[in-house]
C-alpha cells in the first residue's frame, strides 16, 4: 500500500509519502518528539518519544481531528468515555484518522478504502539497550522484509 522494498530500501509511493508526512507533523499538534520510525510496504514502525522535559512526563496536545466529545458509539467496555485526550492512543488515533482522510480524499475519490488496522503494537521502552536494540530492528526492517511475519507471503503469528 505505501510502497515496496527495492534492494533492501524503502521506496515511498505517494500513499507512503502522506503517511510518512502526517507521522512527521505529529510535534506540530502534540507535545510530542519523534525518535526512529520507518514506513513499510503495509505498516509503520515508530518510537513517539516524550519526557518530563517536554511538560507534564506526558504526550498532550490538541486534537488534529475533531469530533463528537459525547459520542463514543465504538468505545471499549475497559474505556467507556473513549480515548484519553493526549494519551499515546489518541495520538495514534488521530494520526490515522488523519492520514486515513487524506488518503482518501486524494486517491479514493469514488470509494473510501481502510487504510489502518483497527488496533496497534506498544511496548515501552525501559532502559538503553531497550532502546537501542528496537532503533535497530526499525533500521534494518527493510532490510529483512522477506522474512518480516507482516510480510504478505508469510503465514501470519498473530
Amino acid at each position: 500500500m505505501f510502497g515496496e522494498i527495492v534492494e533492501g530500501e524503502m521506496q515511498l509511493n505517494e500513499l507512503g509519502k502522506v503517511t510518512q508526512n502526517y507521522w512527521q507533523r505529529l510535534p506540530l499538534h502534540f507535545t510530542v518528539e519523534l525518535n526512529a520510525f520507518t514506513v513499510m510496504p503495509n505498516h509503520l514502525h515508530e518510537i513517539p518519544w516524550w519526557s518530563d522535559k517536554l511538560g507534564r512526563g506526558e504526550a498532550f496536545g490538541r486534537r488534529i481531528v475533531k469530533s463528537d466529545e459525547n459520542s463514543c458509539p465504538n468505545a471499549s467496555p475497559l474505556q467507556p468515555n473513549g480515548t484519553k485526550p493526549g494519551s499515546i492512543g489518541a495520538i495514534i488515533q488521530n494520526f490515522k484518522s488523519i492520514s486515513t482522510q487524506k488518503i482518501n480524499r486524494l486517491f479514493y475519490r469514488s470509494h473510501h478504502r481502510q487504510v489502518w488496522q483497527r488496533n496497534y503494537y506498544e511496548h515501552i521502552i525501559r532502559n538503553e539497550k531497550s532502546l537501542h536494540d528496537i532503533r535497530q530492528y526499525i533500521h534494518y526492517n527493510p532490510i529483512s522484509w522477506q522474512q518480516d511475519q507482516l510480510h504478505p507471503d508469510n503465514p501470519s503469528r498473530w
